[in-house]
């Protein structure tokens, strides 16, 4: 399979941002696998709206509560069976993305890196620019590499800083792969008019 699996530092850290960026740059489809916080927002209608021209497949699993799947779950009365969680049939390339980090639980056993090591696509880290992003990415790091998942590199969003950049790239041992300012505003145009990555879709 062909593509990334977007993954972040933190929630509200831009992954959908990033995601819907990679897709319409990639020609390539679009996929969460878990959607929380349906009752608030979705994040596929939010890549729809940044990129329309990108194929949105939907959520395996959609809850409506903003919290990790393991809670909305249970709030539901539902459990989520990684299993369930199949990558939808497509020839172009996936963008898919995690609900939250790496450590977020999606069930009583299994976390989000345990998705991520199943689906085994390399993984795109998207983490602030700015104060305490230097722990929060190796940290990251260091629990994907500890599961033997691939890390492509890692985005960073907000004001450039050139000392957590280098910081990340010497600790981590992972490229910087794009540096997004921040954004007048999060539109369609606004997203058009990013440079394209400088880094091919793998696969």
């Amino acid at each position: 399979m062909k593509g990334v699996f977007v993954t972040g530092t933190d929630t509200g850290i831009g992954k959908t941002l990033v995601s819907a960026w990679l897709a319409r740059n990639w020609g390539a489809d679009y996929w969460k696998p878990i959607q929380t916080g349906a009752a608030e927002d979705s994040d596929s209608a939010t890549v729809e709206r940044l990129a329309p021209e990108v194929t949105i497949h939907p959520p395996s699993v959609v809850l409506q509560a903003p919290l990790s799947p393991y809670d909305a779950a249970k709030r539901e009365r539902l459990r989520i069976d990684l299993s369930a969680l199949q990558p939808p049939a497509t020839a172009r390339p996936l963008v898919v993305e995690g609900a939250g980090g790496v450590m977020v639980p999606i069930n009583e056993l299994a976390l989000m890196v345990d998705l991520m090591a199943r689906l085994q696509l390399p993984v795109v880290v998207v983490a602030r620019s700015g104060l305490g992003t230097i722990n929060h990415t190796l940290m990251t790091l260091e629990m994907l590499r500890r599961r033997h998942v691939p890390v492509l590199g890692v985005v960073m969003n907000g004001q450039r800083n050139p000392g957590n950049r280098q910081a990340i790239e010497h600790f981590g041992g992972t490229p910087v792969l794009a540096e997004i300012q921040p954004l007048l505003a999060v539109t369609a145009s606004v997203l058009a008019s990013l440079p394209p990555p400088a880094f091919s879709c793998p696969g």
